[in-house]
């Protein structure tokens, strides 16, 4: 659609239930399915990785490799309207107006995974991966849907709590599982939670799909010398 063609009362319609006079949602607007997308797509991938039987390092790079590939379609999208338009087309239900003529989330994603694949050890690597997967927009939809005090540009209070608990439940169960129940087995899933929350609130200074599984990779590889489960 033209945008010369939307009618004043479309526009504000349309702003008002967080979508863009494009039709893309806004930052503020909760976006179920992208966050569906976000995780669904996360699991998959963890899900074809322990099944699969591919060794760490070649997934890794992979992943690498496919972050690579998805940054040089985002530089000809917004070089080539024609591609962009493409893009926005097959992936526009799951893409921000902020991301219209910028680079996604997408190839942020694939790369902060690869990278914690290549620098950690296989279960501390998976464990940030879905601190990522579920902590990122569990946190995100809090922080838009109840986030009243803000600690932080464009972060709450109730978006860093929820990413913690979020965290620290996957840390608890997580662990849980591989080493049984035990007080340092619940202190590492607290520092854990702390750390998810902490590689969330990063994201004002670089992408939240690569400061999760980094920080929260590194901070949960320094503690596993203390604790040593994994």
């Amino acid at each position: 659609m033209n945008l010369e063609n939307i009618s004043y009362s479309e526009t504000v319609s349309g702003l008002s239930k967080g979508k863009s006079a494009n039709g893309l949602r806004m930052r503020n607007d909760v976006h179920i399915v992208r966050k569906l997308w976000h995780m669904g797509t996360g699991v998959l991938g963890l899900a074809f990785y322990v099944s699969s039987g591919l060794e760490q390092k070649t997934m890794a790079f992979s992943l690498i490799g496919l972050a690579l590939a998805a940054f040089m379609v985002e530089i000809l999208r917004m070089k080539i309207e024609a591609v962009n338009n493409v893009v926005l087309k097959v992936m526009g239900p799951f893409m921000r107006e902020s991301e219209r003529n910028s680079v996604s989330g997408f190839p942020f994603y694939a790369l902060g995974v690869g990278i914690s694949l290549a620098l950690f050890n296989e279960k501390i690597a998976i464990l940030s991966t879905m601190f990522l997967v579920f902590g990122d927009p569990i946190s995100s939809y809090f922080g838009i849907t109840f986030g009243k005090e803000k600690i932080l540009p464009n972060k709450s209070l109730q978006g860093a709590m929820a990413g913690f608990i979020t965290c620290y439940l996957i840390s608890f169960f997580f662990t849980y599982f591989f080493v049984g129940l035990s007080t340092s087995v619940v202190l590492f899933a607290i520092l854990g939670g702390l750390l998810g929350m902490i590689g969330e609130l990063a994201s004002i200074v670089a992408d939240d799909n690569l400061t999760i599984p980094i920080i929260s990779g590194a901070g949960l590889s320094l503690l596993n010398t203390v604790f040593n489960f994994f």
